[in-house]
């Protein structure tokens, strides 16, 4: 079957993986109204197109934070990429180095940053972090990717608890015994603490907070990305702390069930901030008038989390680069038919208008 758009991907992942790692990979918190409204919000969005434009020529090409990609689709911090595929994160840093995009390695991989980085030498990446109870876990993450190269820290910011995924808690979800959190292989004594994603339990700090940015700042000269905002309050707060970007996210939906959608965020947050910093946004996109949407409404880059899990599911490599491939061909004929030949264009939201 010709896979001609990410929900076929969708459905061929669903068929075709364990019921565990489905679930894990669908999981939104508790009723999963979060994770559901990410895609729903993007269909009560309308485009405003104009004609007679002179779409003959388009050019997708964008830049974050001062570095060309080739279009304005990256890919998420998503985890244990090695369930979906063998080669896990190794086949999907390979994809986004060919197509020129941006990939945010997780913290909670199945290949180690050294083994991404050796498999796609030249590819452009950022490292998702979180806080941890014993802050040296996290300062010696830092020091790891910024000797490897990557170019920017991804703090994650929207998870002093991990939310209530009830069918993981149902299936007893736990990393299979050949697969390990492999950027903290040997770092955790054996014990009889129970395990939450592979590593120990209450390992995160609930007592995080805005003084982290600065101690951040204090230990690394990579840009600052703060993930997981969702008011205009954080994002004014996250600017005047010297972050370099915000990636408006509600982490798939998985941990406050009952907040706003990714992209009906936006807005408020690309207003307060007014261009100081780049924007960002992620779930819910599954086609390239979402990322039209996004990118009229102010996101300078859109990141795909689950999509890039499915392509892994489907053919690995391989898959992940049809998934990209899709919603970049996408993108172009929607910036076509809307009269939009350059993303330079898409410098105000009078081009999307929202239906309430």
């Amino acid at each position: 079957m010709a896979m001609v758009c990410l929900t076929d991907f969708e459905e061929y992942a669903k068929e075709h993986l364990s019921k565990a790692t489905w679930d894990y990979y669908a999981a939104g918190a508790d009723e999963c109204c979060t994770r559901d409204d990410n895609l729903l919000a993007y269909k009560r969005i309308r485009l405003r197109p104009r004609v007679l434009r002179d779409v003959s020529v388009s050019d997708t090409r964008t830049t974050v934070q001062g570095t060309e990609m080739s279009f304005p689709v990256g890919i998420a911090p998503t985890a244990f990429h090695c369930l979906a595929w063998q080669e896990g994160e190794i086949a999907t840093a390979r994809a986004t180095e060919a197509l020129n995009t941006c990939y945010i390695t997780s913290t909670y991989s199945t290949c180690s940053v050294e083994e991404i980085v050796a498999a796609a030498p030249n590819g452009y990446r950022w490292f998702q972090l979180y806080m941890y109870r014993d802050r040296k876990l996290s300062e010696q993450l830092v020091h790891r990717v910024e000797a490897l190269g990557y170019k920017a820290l991804v703090f994650t910011v929207d998870v002093p608890y991990t939310g209530k995924r009830r069918n993981d808690i149902r299936n007893q979800f736990r990393l299979p015994p050949h697969l390990k959190v492999k950027n903290f292989e040997g770092v955790f004594q054996e014990t009889s603490v129970p395990e939450e994603y592979g590593i120990p339990a209450n390992t995160l700090d609930p007592s995080v907070s805005w003084k982290d940015i600065y101690w951040l700042q204090s230990i690394t000269h990579l840009p600052i990305i703060v993930k997981g905002i969702l008011t205009k309050e954080d994002a004014e707060l996250a600017v005047e702390h010297g972050v370099q970007g915000i990636i408006v996210s509600n982490h798939g939906g998985r941990q406050l069930d009952g907040g706003p959608a990714s992209i009906d965020a936006l807005v408020e947050i690309v207003d307060v901030v007014a261009g100081r910093i780049e924007i960002y946004v992620d779930g819910g996109i599954r086609t390239g008038s979402d990322v039209l949407k996004a990118l009229a409404l102010g996101a300078k880059c859109v990141f795909i989390g689950r999509p890039a899990v499915w392509g892994l599911a489907y053919k690995g490599e391989e898959g992940v680069r049809e998934v990209l491939q899709i919603l970049n061909d996408e993108f172009r004929l929607s910036m076509a038919l809307a009269g939009q030949s350059d993303i330079q264009a898409l410098v105000t939201k009078t081009e999307a208008a929202k239906i309430h």
